[in-house]
């Protein structure tokens, strides 16, 4: 009988990639239950329209196992410790500007986002990357709106030009 080495002894799941594998298999079960309730109708043709999403889910459902295997094995490699800090500032920042599109206007609510974007990587105060973040949003605002003719949500700066 041979031992087993300390390292193997210590071996668990990599619960974050069997997280991973459920939610692959999880989009594997809709895409394949989607595809069935649709109806294809009627077709000769060995190859149709159901063809390539059932080739997709099964993709899916084969990346679920393989990834649930690994994890099982603990071959992924070490992971860094994830800080929070700049995850919460780019969600804040999203919010904010989904939450102030209408009210204050594209180039004030985008302006916010990126600053928010560039103080979760660590660029810059909020004090300089707001009207920065602004001015470079109003700038893509006028291409959208005035030289494309798109419509983005106008606030009190747009109303003013």
């Amino acid at each position: 009988m041979s031992q087993a080495s300390p390292h193997e002894a210590q071996r668990r799941p990599d619960w974050a990639a069997l997280v991973i594998a459920a939610a692959l298999a999880v989009v594997a079960v809709v895409i394949a239950w989607s595809t069935a309730s649709h109806g294809a109708g009627a077709s000769y043709a060995r190859v149709g329209p159901t063809t390539m999403p059932y080739f997709v889910a099964a993709v899916f459902a084969g990346l679920s196992v393989w990834t649930a295997f690994e994890a099982f094995r603990g071959d992924f490699p070490e992971r860094e410790r994830q800080e929070i800090s700049p995850i919460l500032w780019i969600v804040g920042g999203l919010a904010a500007q989904m939450l102030l599109l209408k009210a204050a206007g594209f180039a004030i609510a985008t302006g916010l986002l990126f600053a928010a974007t560039a103080r979760a990587f660590g660029r810059g105060p909020l004090w300089k990357t707001v009207p920065i973040g602004i001015a470079l949003s109003f700038v893509i605002w006028v291409i959208f709106a005035r030289g494309l003719q798109l419509s983005l949500p106008a606030g009190p700066l747009e109303h003013l030009f």
